[in-house]
C-alpha cells in the first residue's frame, strides 16, 4: 500500500466516522494538548581547516498541538483519530544548520526560516488490540521514532498491537515512508551511513519504498521480560533483534535496573547498498539507591560489515537506536568497535530543588577498524541538567542544559566537537 491510498483510505474512514459518531466517549474521554519548546543547539567543531565552517546552530521556537480522540462505538469495532501539527520558526540568524534543525538547501548552502508538519492517524480498537493508519511514532528495537531536536522525526503506515494475550504484546507494522526531524515532507526510505556515492549515497540506483515489523514482548515473571523483533527495509536490510531486560525492587531504597541485547542485521533483496553483515552486543545495568544511579555500559560490534557499510545499519534521516546501550553523538557503532560507559544521575527530589536532576556520563570506543591497518577510538562526555517546576502556577515548566564533548583519535573523516543544547518546554492540557 503507498502513502497515496493510506491517505485515501483514513480520510474516507473519518469522514464516515464524522457522520456516526455521536457517542460522548469521542469527545469526554479526547486528550488535547499544545505543547511550546524553545530550543537552542550551538555546536563548535575543531577543523585543522580554517576556509571551513567551524561553527553550526540554531535558535527556535516550536509549537505542537497534540490531540487524541477517545473512541467512538461502531458496531463492535471503536474508533478514533489523533492529530499532531507541529511547526518551529527559527529566531537566530542562519549559521548553517548541518544538524538538521528547519530544512536545509545544499545547493543555496542556506537554512530555512521555518517548517511545519500536520499529520493524522486514524485508530480503531477491537478489545486490547489496535490499527492505527496514517502517522505513526514507533518506539520498538528497530525502528524509532526522534524526539531530540525541536521537531519530531515521524513515519507513515500501518501498526498493528495486540495485548489480548496475557503478559504478551504483539507489533505488525508495515511503514512506507519517513518525514525526518527537518523535513516537511514524505519520503522513501535510505542507509545511513554509508560510503560510496556522494551524490546519489548509494551502490545503485532507487530507494526502499517499506518497512516490514513484526515482534512480540513477553512479561516472563514480574522481573523478567522477553523481546523479539524483526525488520525488513525492503531491498537495503534486515534485522533481527533479541533482548533480555531484568528490573528489581530491592528494597524501599533499592532497585536494579538490567538488559542485555543483540541485533544481527544482513542485507536485504536487490541489496541497494551492497553486503551487510554485523552483529551488536549491548548490556547496562543501572543500581538506584535513593536519589543516587549508577549505570554501566557495554556493547561491541561484530562481522564484516560490508564494503560500503563500515558501521551497522541505521536509516537515514538520522534515525536514532536508543536501544543501544552506547549511543549518543557519537554513535560507536563502527566496524569491530568495542564501547563502555559510566554515568551517575543525581535526582533532588528530597531537597529544597526538588525538580532538579543532574547526570554526568562518559561514553569510550576503542578499536575501530579504519580499513588500512590502523586502529581508532572515540570518547564523548555528557552534563546534563534537567529541571521541572513542581507546583504552583508554572508547574510543568521545564528546563533543559545538555553540554557534550567528542573527542576523536585517528577516525578519518570525524573531527572533534563541542555542543550546548538548552531547551525550555511548557505543556498546556485543555
Amino acid at each position: 500500500m503507498r502513502r497515496q491510498s493510506l491517505w485515501i483510505a483514513m480520510c474516507a474512514a473519518t469522514a464516515a466516522l464524522g457522520t456516526t459518531a455521536t457517542y460522548a466517549d469521542f469527545f469526554d474521554d479526547s486528550q488535547v494538548q499544545l505543547k511550546l519548546r524553545n530550543f537552542y543547539l550551538d555546536r563548535q567543531i575543531d577543523q585543522p581547516d580554517p576556509n571551513k565552517t567551524q561553527d553550526f546552530g540554531s535558535w527556535s521556537q516550536g509549537i505542537t498541538l497534540d490531540a487524541k480522540s477517545g473512541y467512538a462505538e461502531i458496531g463492535p469495532v471503536q474508533m478514533g483519530v489523533d492529530v499532531l501539527a507541529q511547526y518551529a520558526v527559527r529566531l537566530s540568524g542562519d549559521r548553517g544548520d548541518n544538524d538538521y534543525i528547519m530544512p536545509y538547501d545544499y545547493a543555496t548552502k542556506e537554512q530555512a526560516r521555518d517548517n511545519a508538519k500536520l499529520g493524522a492517524t486514524l485508530k480503531a480498537k477491537v478489545s486490547q488490540t489496535e490499527l492505527r493508519i496514517g502517522e505513526i511514532l514507533p518506539a520498538t528495537p528497530v525502528v524509532h521514532f526522534d524526539p531530540s531536536r525541536q521537531l519530531l522525526t515521524t513515519f507513515e503506515g500501518v501498526w498493528l498491537e495486540s495485548k489480548d494475550l496475557k503478559n504478551t504484546k504483539l507489533t505488525l507494522g508495515y511503514l512506507d515512508g519517513i518525514n525526518a526531524r527537518y523535513e516537511n515532507q514524505v519520503h522513501d526510505f535510505k542507509l545511513w551511513p554509508n560510503e560510496l556515492n556522494t551524490e546519489k549515497n548509494q551502490v545503485k540506483s532507487g530507494d526502499s519504498e517499506a518497512m516490514w515489523v513484526a515482534g512480540i514482548d513477553y512479561q516472563v515473571t514480574p522481573e523478567l521480560s522477553a523481546s523479539y523483533f524483526y525488520g525488513d527495509v525492503e531491498n537495503i536490510y534486515r534485522q533481527n533483534y533479541v533482548g533480555f531486560a531484568y528490573n528489581k525492587k530491592l528494597d524501599a531504597k533499592n532497585k536494579l535496573a538490567t538488559h542485555a541485547r543483540y541485533f544481527d542485521n544482513r542485507e536485504s533483496g536487490e541489496a541497494l547498498y551492497g553486503e551487510i553483515d554485523n552483529q551488536a552486543l549491548s548490556l547496562k545495568a543501572a543500581w538506584t539507591h535513593g536519589n543516587h544511579t549508577m549505570d554501566a555500559g557495554w556493547q561491541q560490534m561484530f562481522g564484516e560489515h560490508g564494503t560500503h557499510t563500515p558501521f551497522m545499519p541505521t536509516l537515514s534521516g538520522w534515525v536514532p537506536q536508543p536501544y543501544l546501550a552506547n549511543w549518543s553523538v557519537a554513535s560507536f557503532i563502527r566496524k569491530d568497535e568495542k564501547s563502555w560507559s559510566l554515568g551517575y544521575t543525581y535526582d533532588f527530589k528530597d531537597t529544597v530543588a526538588r525538580g532538579l536532576t543532574v547526570t554526568a556520563r562518559h561514553y569510550d570506543g576503542s578499536n575501530i577498524d579504519n580499513k588500512n591497518g590502523t586502529r581508532g577510538k572515540e570518547q564523548e562526555d555528557n552534563l546534563i541538567v534537567n529541571y521541572v517546576v513542581p507546583e504552583g502556577k508554572l508547574k510543568g515548566l521545564g528546563f533543559q542544559w545538555m553540554y557534550i564533548d567528542v573527542n576523536y583519535d585517528n577516525v578519518p573523516g570525524f573531527v572533534d566537537l563541542q555542543e550546548h543544547r538548552v531547551a525550555t518546554t511548557y505543556t498546556y492540557r485543555f
